[in-house]
């Protein structure tokens, strides 16, 4: 959530750093959102002065009674009962225009920071580093849902008659690879100074809300009504949601934490090739990498987090490429948005693996988390996050691009994690 007091002084910045997000009508809510404060401000002064009266008043009523002027003193009891309730109507008001200006504030996406480029898709996304080269496979290669059958090592058709499409099971050697991603990725998350969390799978509404999935994704997540929970679509939001309502000390930063989680994410509206097979699910298998930074190092931690990333896809030993998001692409809440795309040589196409972001004080705004700087003053933090791997199009790649005559290799950095060397 934007902060309203650098709303209100750079008002014609805000709304045309909002025009490089694609945000409609920017002019009209922000204009409204400054109009809106600016009664607030009105109402809380004349609460305000209200309330001094009162007490000026209160000591007249004293005074007049240790003086005998009974008249006086029942004449400004009268005066007070007037203010209180005049007092009432004003607190009532302020609550109606605090309520408003949330609202309103919570519909307005994070500015983008300056380096983002203009545009309205993903075709208008920066390349801006490709690494490894394109592998070139044999002339009996297939997709990953072919070698998934092949092999016996994911079932598509099992996992929809238990829940439904989108929903795999995983079996035998494709269990086996799930649990070493998922181990070989927490192991190289911590050898960069990230603390192991294991958090719970549902969150409640406000922690939802905190980083920015309500009331942007709601038709995305999986809600369970009777318990007012929500499947968590990253860990991203249990993991931030440690430092809900929280004051750090400058000392504490930077503050780095991992955690594995499956993820739920209905993905609503998707079809064609980019649901095939592990291309997109509603169930999938992730660890996610958070970083609660000083605003002055957050975009020192982001490059540090991209390398992160880097690092764990060269050990697998996949083609990638990274992509600087332009506006018109970027996520609701984030200021800055790297993609890490890995190449899915049977499918020939890249395939989004990994969001790393930076969201300013967007998220710590709503959930109030600040820290004292060393003039003992209160300001926002910073908080990051990426992921560090998703698992799906991560196998799918590793099956593609490493398959042969005999099998799918299994990289080497993996293989101390897997316990085999192939698939066959």
């Amino acid at each position: 959530m934007l902060e309203i007091n650098k709303i209100r002084l750079n008002k014609e910045n805000v709304i045309e750093l909002l025009g490089v997000k694609n945000f409609k009508d920017a002019d009209q809510k922000i204009n409204t959102l400054i109009d809106l404060d600016e009664k607030k401000r009105q109402v809380q002064k004349q609460l305000e002065d209200i309330k001094a009266d009162l007490n000026v008043k209160a000591k007249e009523i004293g005074k007049f009674m240790m003086q005998g002027e009974k008249d006086l003193a029942e004449k400004t009891k009268q005066e007070v009962a007037a203010l209180k309730e005049n007092s009432k109507d004003l607190e009532k008001e302020l609550s109606e225009k605090e309520k408003e200006i949330e609202e309103l504030l919570l519909s307005i996406p994070n500015l983008p920071h300056s380096s983002v480029p203009k545009g309205k898709t993903a075709e208008d996304n920066i390349v801006e580093l490709m690494e490894g080269e394109i592998p070139k496979l044999w002339e009996g290669a297939t997709p990953h849902w072919d070698l998934c059958a092949k092999y016996d090592i994911v079932d598509f058709e099992l996992g929809n008659k238990i829940t439904g499409s989108g929903f795999p099971v995983y079996k035998g050697k494709g269990a086996k690879l799930q649990r070493a991603l998922i181990n070989f990725f927490l192991d190289e998350a911590t050898k960069n100074g990230f603390d192991e969390v294991q958090p719970p799978l549902m969150v409640n509404e406000a922690s939802a809300m905190a980083t920015g999935q309500l009331p942007d994704k709601e038709g995305q997540m999986y809600a369970i009504p009777l318990d007012g929970f929500y499947m968590i679509p990253t860990a991203e939001v249990p993991l931030t949601n440690i430092y809900r309502d929280t004051i750090l000390q400058e000392k504490d930063f930077p503050i780095k934490k991992c955690g594995y989680s499956q993820c739920f994410r209905r993905e609503a509206g998707s079809y064609g090739k980019d649901v095939r097979g592990l291309n997109r699910l509603h169930q999938f298998d992730k660890v996610e990498i958070v970083c609660i930074a000083h605003p002055d190092k957050s975009y020192e931690q982001l490059e540090k987090m991209k390398q992160h990333v880097m690092g764990i896809l060269s050990k697998l030993e996949l083609p990638y490429r990274i992509l600087r998001l332009c506006g018109g692409d970027m996520s609701f809440t984030s200021a800055l948005t790297f993609d890490f795309e890995t190449y899915s040589a049977a499918q020939e196409r890249w395939l989004e693996v990994s969001s790393v972001s930076n969201f300013e004080t967007f998220q710590s705004n709503r959930l109030k988390l600040r820290f004292k700087n060393q003039e003992g003053k209160t300001q926002l933090a910073h908080t990051l996050n990426g992921s560090a791997l998703a698992l799906p199009r991560i196998v799918a790649s590793l099956l593609e691009n490493n398959q042969t005559p005999q099998g799918i290799r299994i990289p080497k950095a993996l293989v101390p994690y897997t316990g085999f060397e192939i698939i066959d």
